[in-house]
């Protein structure tokens, strides 16, 4: 009896202790300047995760391209793919604990086989990650289901994740190889959205969708153009965009990139809803990498979370951190979180009342109560996130991540702001040969050049084996 009294505690415990320490870890090591009220890391997340070197290659064309030159040259390969994204997971879970977000991204995700992407998928939900696919959407709906469903027919998943990344710099998509303008991939973008919609429709699959767009001179006057065009399309839930910068391929890089950055693009987003996009409540690692609004669309309306002008909301993210920091709403069982949750409240009765006054400014702002009644019954309420994410020149990167090995601080501002950018990183990958976790940034910038290399020898290309791709 005693034994499963004390399985039924661990089990509705609020913070699993692996997160604890995970997430004390990781506000322990970010630096003083971003450890601000409204920080996300080391409070209720560790952050994102992603694989790397288990399938570099792609089947389109992009200017910039952050893939290495040699990535292209390595063939896809089932079993290599799977064991190194067990190796990979167990090495995440062990050292920030047993549940986190993670892309499956590397080249292109869907010339894995449907077999290989499912159970690739299963992997990393087996180690406590929620998954999330990186494509450019050039599939069609017969390989999403292959990917969906078993062999009977009945599908693996309750709910899949997809990030798909549209822009008029990407070359080889078919129907449009060679788009002159974004308006030219609205199409594609839609049809994309509408095969999650059929998934669901035809078996009951869910899906978040988030719309990924890298950002030059080219294309940044139509971002706005894009961010209406995809809001009104229904299927999304986030949209990303991400400024160019000077990494991977050299041969793919044209123009002058150092134009563009958080501020401009944000306010071309602004533009494209008419509206200001409040991104003040909460942060996510630095704010010189890291922009992001969560919020929700009431009609053609978008709403954040949280206003912090407002006392109540403020207050209520404040006491969600402290209080609620580290638990797991997402992939949670329904029943178990109402576990976790009245324990929370048994220690924190106030909870209770933080909460209605949060969700009575909320109420507020949308227009009272009834004004939530027509969008709710018609399915125009809907969560909505914008993010603009701020990759560094590799240039910048390689020196930096050289003197942060080795102790050291750089007496040169641009290096030592992108040292502290990489401390404050919310994108991290694994090493478990090395026993290490890298940032994003480096891992682009400094360890896929000899990682493709190294895996062109492993892996070489085979005279049956495309020859296409985003770096050939």
């Amino acid at each position: 009896m005693f034994s499963a009294l004390r399985r039924v505690a661990a089990a509705t415990r609020p913070v699993d202790p692996r997160t604890r320490a995970a997430l004390a870890e990781r506000w322990a090591a970010l630096p003083d300047a971003v450890r601000t009220p409204g920080q996300t890391l080391g409070r209720h997340a560790v952050g994102c995760e992603g694989t790397h070197g288990v399938f570099p290659k792609c089947n389109l064309t992009c200017s910039p391209c952050y893939h290495s030159a040699d990535a292209n040259k390595v063939r896809v390969d089932g079993n290599h793919t799977l064991r190194e994204v067990a190796a990979q997971m167990k090495y995440l879970a062990a050292r920030r604990g047993p549940r986190a977000h993670a892309q499956l991204i590397g080249g292109e995700v869907s010339l894995l086989s449907p077999e290989d992407h499912a159970a690739a998928l299963l992997i990393m939900r087996e180690h406590g990650r929620e998954p999330m696919s990186f494509t450019h959407g050039d599939f069609d709906y017969d390989y999403l289901r292959a990917v969906v469903l078993d062999d009977r027919g009945n599908p693996r998943f309750g709910r899949v994740s997809y990030a798909a990344h549209f822009d008029k710099l990407m070359r080889g998509r078919r129907g449009v190889p060679r788009p002159r303008s974004e308006a030219e991939l609205h199409p594609y973008r839609r049809r994309f959205a509408e095969m999650f919609v059929r998934l669901r429709r035809e078996h009951g699959v869910k899906s978040y969708l988030a719309h990924n767009m890298t950002v030059t001179p080219d294309n940044l006057a139509e971002v706005g153009e894009v961010t209406a065009e995809v809001v009104g399309m229904g299927g999304y839930s986030m949209l990303s965009f991400q400024p160019a910068a000077f990494i991977g391929d050299d041969r793919r890089w044209r123009g002058e990139y150092r134009d563009v950055d958080i501020d401009t693009v944000w306010e071309q987003i602004e533009t494209g809803l008419g509206q200001t996009i409040s991104h003040d409540a909460v942060q996510f690692g630095d704010p010189r990498c890291n922009r992001t609004a969560l919020g929700f669309m009431v009609d053609d309306r978008w709403l954040p979370f949280v206003d912090v002008g407002i006392e109540a909301e403020r207050a209520a993210r404040d006491h969600f951190f402290t209080h609620l920091g580290g638990v797991n709403f997402g992939g949670t069982p329904p029943m178990l979180l109402v576990c976790k949750l009245i324990r929370v409240l048994v220690g924190y009765p106030r909870g209770v009342a933080v909460a209605v006054g949060w969700a009575r400014s909320v109420a507020r702002r949308i227009g009272g109560v009834r004004a939530l009644t027509g969008p709710l019954r018609l399915g125009r309420l809907r969560p909505m996130t914008f993010v603009v994410h701020q990759f560094m020149d590799a240039e910048n990167v390689a020196p930096a991540w050289e003197l942060t090995k080795a102790g050291m601080l750089s007496d040169d501002p641009i290096l030592l702001e992108t040292q502290e950018r990489l401390a404050a990183c919310t994108y991290s990958m694994a090493h478990p040969e090395t026993g290490e976790l890298v940032p994003a940034c480096v891992q682009h910038s400094v360890l896929d050049p000899q990682e493709n290399v190294e895996l062109r020898r492993l892996l070489p290309l085979t005279a049956t084996s495309s020859t296409g791709g985003c770096c050939s």
